[in-house]
């Protein structure tokens, strides 16, 4: 079983807490997308990057002096977004790094996929940047069905807590012996659930550390997952669609 989580825009820098395992498994292409960003001007730079000036300019600079094998830090401590915030990965109990490094991968734009002690640095590339690197039309041409081959293990169960943007990288190349489960945290409104983005942060971080506080080991066990409010919908759920759902 694998859960997949998307990364985060802001980054920092922790070399003492953990060292770093592994290097990416895709850092070969991640450096083809170094070097093509380095080669852009800072104008183009800012347009895929779609931000202002300041933040432009302080990863402008990152790329300028970016070095992918030193002062690394571990990709699950380097992530600064609300997701990460609530799995509170720096206070894991025994066991627990153990069983994410094992079932846990982090999607990126620049490293593809990255398990979470693999060492990265600080960077700035989202998935759907418009990014025409060596002859393809985007990211998502880029990396094509290589994020997907990396990500299924041998039990072609995927547990999907990744945003839009990142889990259509996987979507897209699932295999009729795949089991695909997205999760979906809402809450009742005019009829439907709706998802508010804060919120299903929150609770996907919290269910990452709810599922390496109990080493879990198949779907049915996020059925007991419990936060805030949330509890699981049997009645709105399906094979491919477990929904949690916090009343107002």
């Amino acid at each position: 079983m694998r859960i997949i989580i998307s990364p985060a825009k802001q980054m920092r820098v922790e070399t003492d807490l953990f060292a770093c395992r592994e290097l990416p498994v895709f850092l070969d292409r991640a450096e083809v997308l170094m070097e093509w960003i380095r080669s852009l001007s800072y104008e183009e730079q800012k347009r895929l990057w779609a931000c202002n000036d300041k933040i432009a300019r302080q990863n402008s600079e990152r790329f300028a002096h970016m070095d992918l094998r030193r002062n690394l830090t571990p990709a699950l401590l380097a992530y600064d977004g609300i997701q990460y915030t609530y799995m509170a990965p720096a206070v894991f109990e025994d066991g627990q790094y153990d069983y994410v490094q094992e079932h846990l991968r982090i999607l990126s734009g620049f490293y593809g996929v990255l398990r979470p002690m693999d060492g990265v640095v600080p960077y700035r590339l989202e998935m759907q940047a418009k990014a025409g690197v060596s002859g393809h039309k985007d990211l998502y041409d880029f990396w094509g069905e290589s994020l997907y081959r990396e990500v299924v293990d041998d039990g072609r169960i995927i547990i999907n807590l990744a945003s839009k943007e990142y889990s259509r990288c996987i979507e897209k190349y699932l295999q009729p012996g795949d089991r695909y489960i997205t999760c979906i945290f809402g809450e009742p409104e005019g009829g439907r659930i709706v998802q508010k983005g804060v919120y299903a942060k929150m609770a996907r971080g919290e269910m990452v550390r709810y599922l390496a506080g109990i080493r879990a080991g198949s779907p049915e066990q996020m059925k007991s997952f419990d936060w805030s409010g949330y509890r699981f919908d049997e009645g709105r759920s399906s094979d491919s669609e477990y929904v949690f759902v916090r009343s107002k």
